[in-house]
């Protein structure tokens, strides 16, 4: 178990006085058996005259806050601080029939899945590219499912050339796969779109990453919110795979939000009301601190 501390900066900033529209942030952690909320702050600047707190149809926590007035700069900072309980070489307890792929969802689960197993490219690049990881004697031959994601995970870290960007949005599978390289949500939505075109159901995650000083393997994505996949696997649920760096299991992730589609999961998004030329620039700061051994000391 770790406690870790996330710190997350964003800052508008703006060339001459603008209102504020509505704004939404996806800031706080999403608690489960393997996250504990221990501490969480959030502060903006100016105060919003109304904040309040609402569950998304995913049972995301957003905060909505509305303004009044003018300004020149809008601040968003928050500090969470979580108890992460992490599995360094995790085993999943798959049902029997989904232990190998192909296996087929139970009619209550399809039904339930659906979204999540939905292509939004129907591309065929996208397909052949995910027919590699299968059995080398052709799609019905049957092979461990975990090896399968697995490797998949490992082939899109081995295979891209990881670039960050601050521009939002993805690009789609086929230019992800065409140029060579991306970021961590270009990777996430690649994989979900070859896990799909396998009949599997998979959903995007955002979050952060911590990164441990003495890793011996890099670890990329920090500074920044993250992105990575989870497939639901019978028996285990809902597994969290990052291709970025080929992490399978929780192991450093901290969730924050998931959705069927990046587009849902917006860490903060919002409208200001002036010129558009007033918008100077966006500036966004993100640290994730391991507050175990200092715990520890003060017990």
């Amino acid at each position: 178990m770790r406690l870790l501390t996330v710190s997350h900066t964003t800052v508008y900033r703006y060339s001459e006085p603008v209102g504020l529209g509505e704004h939404r942030m996806m800031l706080r952690p999403r608690a489960s058996h393997d996250l504990r909320l221990i501490r969480t702050s959030l502060a903006i600047t100016p105060e919003p005259s109304e904040l309040h707190w609402i569950h998304d149809v995913f049972d995301n926590s957003i905060a909505v806050a509305t303004f009044t007035g003018d300004t020149v700069e809008l601040r968003f900072e928050s500090v969470v601080t979580i108890e992460h309980i992490e599995t360094e070489r995790p085993e999943y307890r798959l049902e029997t029939e989904a232990r190998t792929y192909p296996f087929a969802y139970s009619s209550d689960e399809r039904a339930d899945l659906a979204r999540g197993m939905e292509r939004r490219y129907s591309t065929e690049d996208v397909q052949q590219w995910a027919a590699r990881f299968l059995a080398p004697s052709g799609p019905s031959s049957s092979m461990d499912t975990m090896s399968l994601l697995r490797s998949m995970t490992v082939g899109i870290n081995e295979q891209f050339d990881y670039r960050r960007r601050a521009a939002r949005g993805v690009q789609t599978p086929s230019d992800t796969l065409r140029l060579g390289y991306g970021t961590c949500r270009d990777f996430a939505h690649l994989m979900i779109e070859g896990v799909r075109s396998l009949g599997l159901a998979a959903r995007f995650v955002s979050g952060y990453i911590f990164v441990p000083e003495a890793e011996p393997t890099p670890t990329v994505g920090g500074g920044s919110t993250h992105a990575w996949v989870q497939v639901y696997l019978p028996g285990a649920g809902w597994v969290d795979f990052d291709p970025t760096n080929k992490i399978v299991g929780n192991r450093n992730l901290i969730r924050v939000a998931v959705a069927w589609d990046h587009s849902q999961v917006l860490p903060l998004w919002g409208t200001f009301i002036g010129r558009p030329s007033a918008f100077i620039d966006m500036e966004v700061a993100v640290s994730v601190h391991d507050e175990t051994a200092t715990s520890r000391d003060a017990s």
